[in-house]
């Protein structure tokens, strides 16, 4: 026999009132078992009323969950829940083109693999790690912890290897955060990250940013809906290329004091920025995660990052991933330990920042002498404000060159184009020229 629910009930569980919002939050209460299949939704109209909305609202919001073969209408006998299977396409990631042959592909902010250490030694290395090919599910090897813990930017009383940064975001939002819950989050932010969150079905509070970091007033107005995490990179921002000064850091944990927030700080650039390590592990052990993603600098392959937080927390992360691999191979982690303690993989690292360096700086300064307003900054990309985002784009793309638009980093209209500075050498001033004509529509 179906159910039905009123608006009411309906209403009541509603907390963002957009299209979007909406959306998500009704697929939340599907994915929670709330609204089981066969379920009468209410009548739009009914709905409208008591959100105090459009009609409209409602009818955009139902169109994206019948789009996605969630709920499906029965003529007039009204709207019921379909599908409570649901395929997961990182949607910001997956519109990514294959821009074939002839195009200048800047959308990928990733390292040059020239500029990675070798890794035959290491990987010999690691193939006789200790307790290889044992199933005991261990949390991270000695040898990486001791590695990892030389530079921590705080003491910390847990630690847990992981299949790079995003799988460590996903892994404990899983195990930490329920659908339909409140996540603030740095705007703009990786587009992987708003992949994440939005495959969880949280409501996602955009914060505010300028040159220095979140904004403690936006942070403040996000924490008035009581969220149970506060994602942001607190080391250099991965879009913008921005780090947050320690003034700023403090005046964070000020507005965080008293609450009891997760705190998640994303490390995913890594020393690939020159910009010092800290944390507010230090303020807030019980609830702060700190994760710091090896991709960027050893190499994308070796699947590695390392997190850190309380012994409790970690617990609650490595039970989650005892339903799916149970621990990250031990290879991989021994390998990248030996990398750590290898003299030759600093001085590559320090070779493979200068010149990352150089070519974001050398960017930003063909931008300038073009009249193009750019923060300096530092890491794999650039991120340039344009006066319409489709008109740059279409100019982008007709001269050659393929970036990502702003609005796949932010929840909230952008006028942005993100342009990969990282594998850029030798066409810095062609990519100038088009991004210059980007900012100008007719």
């Amino acid at each position: 026999m179906s159910e039905t629910r009123s608006a009411k009930w309906f209403a009541e569980k509603i907390s963002d009132k957009s299209i979007r919002g909406i959306a998500l939050e009704t697929s939340a209460l599907i994915r929670a078992g709330a609204l089981p299949v066969g379920t009468k939704l209410p009548a739009i109209r009914d709905l409208a009323f008591v959100l105090g909305i459009s009609p409209a609202t409602i009818s955009q919001a139902w169109s994206e969950l019948r789009r996605q073969k969630i709920i499906s209408g029965r003529g007039r006998n009204g709207t019921w829940v379909s599908g409570d299977r649901f395929i997961a396409k990182p949607e910001r990631l997956a519109s990514s083109g294959n821009y074939g042959e002839g195009v200048l592909n800047l959308t990928s902010a990733v390292p040059d693999v020239r500029l990675l250490p070798q890794l035959e030694k290491a990987l010999a290395y690691g193939a006789s790690a200790d307790d290889l090919n044992s199933y005991e599910r261990s949390r991270i090897l000695p040898e990486l912890e001791a590695a990892a813990r030389r530079t921590w930017p705080y003491e910390p009383e847990a630690f847990l290897a992981t299949n790079g940064g995003y799988n460590a975001v996903y892994t404990l939002l899983h195990a930490l955060v329920t659908p339909g819950a409140s996540v603030a989050i740095e705007n703009p932010t990786a587009m992987r990250l708003l992949d994440i969150l939005e495959d969880r079905g949280v409501r996602i509070l955009p914060v505010q940013c300028d040159r220095n970091g979140p904004l403690p007033s936006s942070l403040q107005n996000a924490m008035k809906y009581k969220p149970v995490a506060f994602l942001f990179q607190p080391r250099l921002h991965s879009v913008t290329g921005q780090s947050v000064s320690k003034t700023r850091l403090d005046s964070l944990a000020d507005v965080l004091d008293g609450s009891d927030t997760l705190i998640i700080e994303d490390d995913g650039v890594a020393d690939i920025s020159a910009a010092p390590r800290h944390s507010l592990g230090d303020r807030f052990p019980d609830r702060v995660i700190h994760i710091l993603s090896y991709s960027k600098t050893l190499g994308p392959d070796l699947r590695l990052a390392v997190l850190s937080s309380s012994q409790v927390i970690v617990e609650q992360i490595q039970s989650y991933r005892s339903f799916s691999a149970g621990w990250t191979s031990r290879i991989l982690q021994s390998a990248a330990a030996w990398l750590l303690r290898d003299p030759a993989t600093e001085e590559t690292l320090e070779r493979a920042r200068a010149i990352y360096q150089k070519r974001r700086d050398d960017l930003t300064s063909a931008l300038r002498a073009r009249n193009v307003a750019v923060e300096d900054g530092m890491g794999l990309c650039s991120w340039v404000p344009v006066s319409s985002e489709p008109f740059a784009m279409v100019t982008m793309a007709a001269r050659g060159i393929a970036v990502h638009p702003g609005a796949k980093f932010s929840i909230s209209p952008s006028n942005h184009i993100r342009v990969a500075t990282g594998n850029l050498s030798d066409r810095c001033e062609e990519v100038a020229d088009g991004i210059a004509l980007a900012c100008t529509p007719p």
